[in-house]
């Protein structure tokens, strides 16, 4: 049986998106042994090797991937739709937010944030409704491959109002905040 090799600690702990803290809480280490043994500075005892790397095996059953849970159906818009047919469609689709398209490339994205701020500063609903989205859309959603772990979006959620997720260039779903507490209820 060959053993793994240390350095492929870090290269699995970060695959599966997990903190340095995170696996030690798993393998019932410290979280400072986890990364002395990333960084080479220390040669652990077989037990604690041992549990490390069984705690990164029994992983994959436990971490959930993006895939899992983004909605499938992705509603966008183009950059010349008008404002007021843009927010029509996402009172239809019951959607707080939606990526940009030019074409079929995502170039950024349109969110009841975005309109409310308009609102706000003043803007009036009619100059507001025949605004095209591309005078007033935002940067692009970030975007994930399907592999992309739930701890990994749920950061991206902080700061994002969703993620988009691809694969070859392909938009496969979008995740947004209402989807991450999917996994609550399973």
């Amino acid at each position: 049986m060959e053993l793994p090799n240390l350095s492929d600690v870090s290269k699995r702990r970060k695959k599966f998106g997990l903190t340095q803290t995170e696996l030690a809480r798993s393998a019932g280490v410290s979280q400072s042994l986890i990364a002395r043994i990333e960084a080479g500075s220390v040669d652990p005892r077989y037990s604690k090797v041992f549990a490390i790397f069984r705690a990164l095996e029994e992983i994959p059953e436990t971490v959930v991937y993006s895939e899992k849970i983004m909605t499938n159906d992705v509603v966008g818009v183009q950059t010349t739709m008008k404002l007021g047919d843009a927010t029509k469609k996402m009172n239809n689709f019951g959607v707080s937010q939606m990526p940009v398209y030019e074409g079929d490339a995502i170039v950024g994205s349109i969110s009841e944030e975005v309109i409310l701020d308009q609102i706000g500063k003043g803007v009036d609903g009619k100059t507001l409704s025949t605004t095209y989205v591309k005078d007033i859309m935002e940067e692009a959603f970030p975007t994930v491959n399907p592999e992309t772990p739930l701890s990994v979006c749920s950061a991206l959620l902080e700061h994002n109002t969703a993620v988009i997720v691809s694969e070859k260039g392909s938009v496969k779903g979008i995740i947004t905040k209402s989807d991450i507490l999917k996994v609550v209820h399973e």
